[in-house]
């Protein structure tokens, strides 16, 4: 196939749906970690349509929504200072804080500014050397080479007035931390696709023979969901417990070594703190002491910070596939997407935005 549309092909979907009906004997249940596969299956409606006995649990695979609290009250914090130009993403410019968010703050005056690339930032202190340009750095793998080569750039340039704010976050610890819990339901895992063109799927094969469960790689498209559960089923059914690759077309057992080294001379595994979840080992990424001159978090002083996250968000419960945004008692009602209560509402792929994009109520929830 060559085209976007041959993906979402309606007669070729049927046709694994079938092939699914036939290879499933008993119930199984697989999670996904990624936040776009979450939006394709529920907007979709792929998780209804599934085999019954087969449930989707949809897992910590948003890194906006994982970003923890302190984290955004960091970043508010510094947004807030004068002279600094604070710089993000616009998917994180809503998400709230313990007490309001970058879009608020930048209403009331704080020059809060949304790039498209990390390199944006590198240019705006180039063309402002006399303001402090901070950016906000997050997201899982996915993200890092381009932060990285943003650092490195600024390295080269002598800049003085650019830092990172960094929140980096890594896909196997999370996985790992989710089948030691000893209520872990998940049998199988659909893994990230773009995670893995950087990284590959070498990490991920002693998670499948430790814990025996497949693990697939997949895409974002219907039809690369479909294959990809299917694959996952016929492990299960088989007995099988190994890493496999549904998506050939853009991904390769090693990922991308440049991009890799790039992210290695750049940043250290560090622990870090996910939110609704709590501190993972060996779980993040932070700058290496040889670019510690770019991390905004030593760079800017902003004494003790007391995040409290709303009492009503079962953001965590979500996160980590425990329950289901329907299950939430201000879902639709106090927690929308224009006044969300915790980042799954708002962020682009979080799994509560999902839900309510899809009309999906209370009443009728995905089997």
């Amino acid at each position: 196939m060559k085209y976007l549309d041959e993906y979402r092909d309606p007669a070729l979907a049927r046709r694994l749906l079938d092939e699914l009906r036939n290879t499933a004997t008993r119930p199984w249940r697989i999670m996904e970690v990624c936040g776009g596969q979450t939006h394709t299956l529920v907007r979709q409606g792929i998780d209804e349509l599934l085999p019954a006995g087969i449930r989707m649990i949809h897992g910590p695979g948003c890194p906006v929504c994982v970003t923890p609290l302190e984290t955004l009250d960091r970043a508010m914090a510094i947004a807030s200072r004068p002279g600094v130009i604070f710089t993000s993403f616009g998917d994180m410019l809503r998400v709230p804080g313990t007490e309001t968010d970058l879009l608020s703050l930048r209403a009331r005056g704080a020059d809060v500014r949304v790039v498209y690339t990390p390199m944006d930032a590198v240019r705006i202190a180039q063309e402002q050397p006399e303001r402090e340009v901070v950016f906000l750095a997050v997201g899982f793998e996915t993200t890092a080479p381009a932060n990285a080569m943003a650092v490195l750039h600024a390295a080269r340039l002598g800049l003085a007035n650019f830092s990172m704010l960094v929140s980096h976050v890594l896909v196997p610890p999370a996985m790992t931390a989710l089948l030691d819990d000893p209520d872990c339901e998940v049998q199988a895992f659909l893994a990230a696709g773009h995670v893995c063109a950087v990284m590959g799927w070498r990490e991920y094969e002693p998670i499948a023979a430790k814990y025996r469960v497949p693990i697939v790689v997949t895409g974002f498209e219907p039809l690369d969901l479909l294959e990809g559960i299917l694959m996952a089923v016929a492990q299960l059914e088989q007995g099988r417990f190994e890493v496999e690759n549904q998506y050939v077309r853009a991904v390769r057992r090693s990922g991308n070594t440049e991009a890799q080294d790039a992210v290695r001379t750049v940043f250290r595994v560090t622990d870090r703190a996910w939110r609704g979840i709590g501190a993972l080992p060996d779980s993040g990424l932070e700058l290496a002491e040889e670019y510690g001159r770019f991390d905004a978090a030593r760079r800017f002083d902003v004494g003790g910070l007391r995040p409290v996250e709303d009492p009503e968000c079962i953001a965590g419960a979500i996160l980590t596939g425990a329950r289901l945004p329907t299950d939430c008692a201000a879902y639709g009602t106090r927690c929308t997407p224009r006044h969300p209560l915790g980042a799954p509402m708002v962020s682009a792929e979080g799994t509560c935005a999902a839900f309510h994009a899809a009309g999906r109520t209370k009443e009728v929830s995905p089997s």
